[in-house]
């Protein structure tokens, strides 16, 4: 339906606009000769523009860029800052530990710690908890720890989800339906087909046909798929799963760190799940670096009883920041006082917002697109009715259509989560900051379609 020239020409006109609107940005990036690829994070390259905005300062749902612009931020750091930018509670509190107390690395426990592992235990159900600085650290010693409760050598994921940069997550199913690396994989250490197993989403039967190898572990997954575009899980999958697992003696983690944003509990709490082992990470901290993994009894008695394996020293679980005493001051703040139950009952509300409006201008212009929603995130998709499996979300990309979007926002002072097009609502997101988007979406589309 699309007229592909015109929307190469409103492309180049929205980056050639936004180069105009951010000189400042522009030479910052220019100058950053001593950066590899110019940014802190090579993922900080993935912009529609051309070059990323340079952060000047955030607050609540705002940023501001050097330039002098503010920004709506539906972004929200990718999840990290689900919290807000800079939380009050979590200001104060880990101020107060550099400030006063002092030791943001000691390699001590603090009370702080055993809050946090309650607090966690109490929203997701799972009685023992450790902490990492990352969620991809805690999917890495997590799956450590199952493989030498098992003594199986590989995992099974789901095709095109996201565990962050777990090596053997990156595999995905082909086009010939076999497994295959996934594509622009980096420096693989070894064929991740030699160590993983995969299966599309909501496919109950792949899975079992995967299981019955005998030799997976554990099963890591997101209850719903998020970082392909969301993809929510079909009546029954989920309980199949699990029934699958157990049938096949296989552990099952679910990978809390972007379906966190389905309550206060995550996707476990909300949908009634009963998985082995929880991880999770980003916006627990309230934007400070912190990841956790939380384990069943059983899983937590078999480890426990394993003298062979070195779980204190050089066992291959740990780190030396891991658990540190400021991640964890900024993690009690945030889900005690800013991330609440009241807290997700109203982001939910205004993403539902956001969904529901999003969804009626894409009906006005009678395109074939889908809205998905997950809590307190949105995602709109090229394609309708919406991809069920992660395959088929990736087969519906488009990176010209995308950029359009977010370069069209992002001129007129809105940010979505630069891989797709999925909105996050914080505690400070307000239904006006909705229809601001709404407007912008549906003047974007018009141009479009004219």
């Amino acid at each position: 339906m699309l007229d592909r020239t015109r929307l190469t020409a409103l492309l180049a006109r929205e980056r050639a606009t936004f180069e105009d609107r951010h000189p400042r940005s522009a030479a910052a990036y220019a100058r950053a000769d001593h950066l590899f690829g110019r940014v802190p994070m090579t993922w900080m390259n993935k912009s529609a523009a051309g070059f990323p905005i340079h952060l000047d300062r955030a607050r609540g749902a705002r940023v501001s860029d050097i330039d002098g612009h503010e920004y709506i931020d539906f972004c929200l750091g990718d999840t990290a800052a689900m919290a807000g930018h800079s939380p009050a509670p979590v200001v104060e509190a880990v101020t107060r530990r550099l400030a006063e107390l002092g030791g943001a690395s000691t390699m001590l426990p603090t009370e702080e710690a055993a809050a946090v592992g309650a607090e966690l235990a109490r929203r997701f159900g799972l009685p023992h908890w450790s902490f990492t600085l990352t969620a991809t650290d805690a999917n890495r010693w997590a799956i450590r720890l199952l493989r030498a409760v098992t003594g199986r050598p590989r995992i099974l994921v789901n095709s095109y989800c996201y565990h962050g940069s777990v090596d053997e997550s990156l595999i995905v199913v082909g086009p010939d339906g076999q497994a295959r690396s996934r594509e622009g994989n980096v420096g693989a250490p070894y064929d991740v087909t030699q160590t993983s197993r995969v299966a599309e989403f909501n496919d109950l039967e792949g899975l079992a046909r995967e299981l019955a190898h005998g030799d997976v572990a554990v099963v890591l997954m997101e209850p719903a798929l998020t970082n392909i575009g969301i993809v929510l899980p079909e009546p029954g999958y989920l309980a199949g799963v699990r029934e699958l697992t157990r049938e096949h003696g296989t552990y099952l983690i679910n990978d809390e760190t972007h379906t966190f944003s389905a309550g206060p509990g995550g996707a476990t709490a909300a949908w009634g799940l009963d998985p082995d082992v929880v991880t999770i990470g980003k916006a627990i901290g309230g934007g400070i670096p912190v990841g956790a993994y939380g384990l069943s009894a059983a899983v937590s008695a078999a480890l426990s009883g394993r003298t062979d394996l070195d779980l204190v020293d050089m066992g291959g679980v740990g780190g030396t920041l891991a658990g540190n005493p400021l991640s964890l001051t900024a993690t009690r703040a945030t889900l005690e006082q800013v991330l609440t139950d009241a807290a997700f009952a109203g982001m939910i509300e205004v993403a539902t917002d956001f969904a529901t409006g999003t969804q009626k201008i894409i009906d006005e212009y009678g395109l074939p697109w889908s809205v998905n929603q997950l809590g307190a995130r949105v995602e709109y998709r090229f394609v309708s009715p919406a991809p069920r499996t992660g395959g088929e979300s990736a087969a519906h990309a488009d990176a010209d259509l995308e950029d359009y979007l977010h370069a069209y926002l992002a001129n007129r002072g809105i940010l979505l989560i630069p891989f797709h097009n999925m909105a996050l609502m914080c505690p400070q997101t307000t239904t006006d900051d909705v229809a601001r988007h709404h407007e912008a979406f549906a003047d974007a589309l018009g141009e479009l379609i004219g």
